[in-house]
């Protein structure tokens, strides 16, 4: 488990140990998704440049639905590519 704390104007710090299994780096940004159980899951925003190139080998699209849709696609297959599983830190060990 990694630990962090609020403080007064609502800001963490994000354990080292964290931000290097995200891949996270000064001024990249997080997203904040509250799962079916009520708890949350921060996930790293990619950026637009990323889906560079990946319509390519397919039929391309005739209509902004059809677009969407392959986008949509690719955006979940970088998303499940992005996961980490989480690694627990020993008690009292501070991140």
């Amino acid at each position: 488990m990694y630990k962090a704390t609020v403080t007064s104007k609502g800001q963490i710090t994000i354990p080292a140990v964290v931000r290097r299994a995200m891949g996270l780096r000064s001024g990249e940004r997080v997203a904040f998704w509250e799962g079916e159980d009520g708890e949350f899951v921060v996930r790293r925003l990619g950026s637009i440049l990323e889906m560079e190139g990946c319509l390519a080998g397919y039929k391309l699209p005739k209509t902004d639905a059809e677009t969407n849709e392959l986008l949509a696609a690719y955006a979940g297959e970088l998303d499940e590519a992005g996961k980490t599983t989480p690694r627990a830190l020993p008690d009292g060990e501070a991140a």
